[in-house]
């Protein structure tokens, strides 16, 4: 058996924590520049707010029903996923971080008369240590399992999809719903009268194969218990890191530019560093907003090759901004900037230049301190000049909530009287 572990609502889980007053509250969390709604308590999807509503479009709702809003704080998101993923693995050794609030569990060794209460006690422990409420749901596959959870979801926050129910629990649970199943597979489906997962599940493999390809064919498999997707116990390297945003205002001066490009490849190093890696490739974009159709018009990129593949944070913001200097243009309204980094192997596999000149092993010693030190301190403490200090591109976040756990001067102040 199976468990899929899904923190409920996250983001907005996540806010409730620290402020306790919000419980039974209606909560939206908004995407990046405030745009569109993200996340939502139950109370407000019960006010029938839609995932990725633009914000515009429901202030009248958010301030008749005194909704409380917050923009994205994947700081304190990540920190709070990073807490969960710790008590689950303290719990069980064989876990799998499917995604920052979802998590699969092997229960296999487990007798099947204790994973009620082994399940319980999970989601007791875990709202004891983190403050987060979770549903967890359990079948023979994954795909199962995630059934089971949309219907945990619904009742006490554990559900257990037996064998025996498997079939009367499909026949009521949309197609759609399927994990893997997009809308356009989705809408091939229904064309073909296969709307429900159990339809879906006696369907025959060879069609299912030819139709929907291997993934399909798995998909229909595990949903007859047939184990096809194991879980991925080891975490995999990025074979690219990419940071770009979509700025809060709009951008022409080159300084603003270049900081925000320096800060974008700052934070491509420090992951790339983190998995122990190095790159070959760094390419670099800016753009202007392809919807204002009274603004002139431009998009440019660069690609940046290194003689030795590098991790240093100095080399590549030398070579991003070197290369933004090609394809700035005066005179343009610049919505969007990023930098990608490709062409990833591991640091021990990288091949060294006769002709290279730069002083890697004492830089790596640099880096190694200031990686520690902004560990330790808070993002960016030591930072490098060319990040600058005017933030023009900053993202929109009127609505930031506090970084209670990741930041010191954040933290929460209790005083007893």
């Amino acid at each position: 058996m199976y468990a899929l572990v899904d923190c409920n609502n996250f983001y907005a889980s996540c806010e409730r924590v620290f402020r306790p007053s919000l419980k039974s509250k209606p909560v939206v969390v908004l995407s990046n520049n405030d745009g569109c709604v993200i996340a939502r308590s139950n109370e407000s999807k019960q006010l029938g707010i839609k995932m990725g509503e633009p914000a515009f479009k429901i202030k009248s709702i958010i301030e008749k029903n005194k909704i409380h809003v917050f923009s994205t704080n994947f700081a304190l998101y990540g920190d709070m996923s990073q807490r969960v993923m710790n008590t689950l693995s303290n719990l069980l050794p064989f876990i799998e971080i499917y995604s920052i609030d979802e998590a699969f569990l092997d229960l296999r060794k487990f007798n099947k008369k204790d994973i009620a209460n082994i399940c319980f006690k999970i989601k007791k422990k875990v709202f004891k240590n983190t403050g987060i409420p979770v549903s967890i749901g359990v079948g023979r596959t994954k795909t199962l399992s995630k059934i089971a959870n949309h219907i945990a979801k619904k009742s006490k926050g554990v559900f257990i999809l037996e064998k025996k129910n498997e079939d009367e629990i499909l026949n009521n649970f949309s197609v759609e719903d399927i994990w893997g199943v997009g809308r356009k597979l989705s809408f091939f489906l229904r064309s073909r009268n296969i709307k429900t997962a159990k339809k879906l599940k006696y369907s025959n493999l060879i069609w299912a194969r030819s139709n929907m390809t291997i993934v399909g064919e798995k998909m229909i498999k595990e949903l007859r218990g047939e184990e096809c997707f194991i879980l991925n116990y080891s975490h995999s390297d990025k074979k690219s890191i990419c940071t770009s945003r979509t700025f809060g205002h709009m951008v022409s001066d080159f300084e603003d530019l270049s900081s925000s490009i320096a800060m974008y490849a700052t934070r491509c190093a420090e992951k790339l560093r983190f998995q122990k890696s190095c790159t070959y490739y760094a390419y670099v974009f800016i753009q202007t907003n392809p919807y204002r159709k009274d603004l002139k018009q431009y998009i440019q990129s660069k690609i940046v090759k290194f003689s030795v593949a590098t991790d240093n944070t100095s080399e590549i913001i030398d070579s991003v901004l070197s290369a933004l200097k090609d394809i700035y243009k005066k005179g343009y309204q610049y919505k969007k900037a990023g930098v990608t980094l490709s062409g990833i192997i591991k640091k021990y596999e990288v091949q060294g230049n006769l002709f290279d000149n730069f002083d890697r092993d004492s830089n790596d010693k640099i880096l190694n301190t200031v990686d520690s030190i902004n560990k330790k301190m808070g993002q960016d403490m030591i930072r490098y000049a060319a990040l600058g200090y005017r933030k023009k591109w900053k993202l929109k976040q009127e609505q930031l909530s506090p970084c209670y756990t990741t930041r010191w001067k954040d933290l929460l102040i209790i005083s007893l009287k």
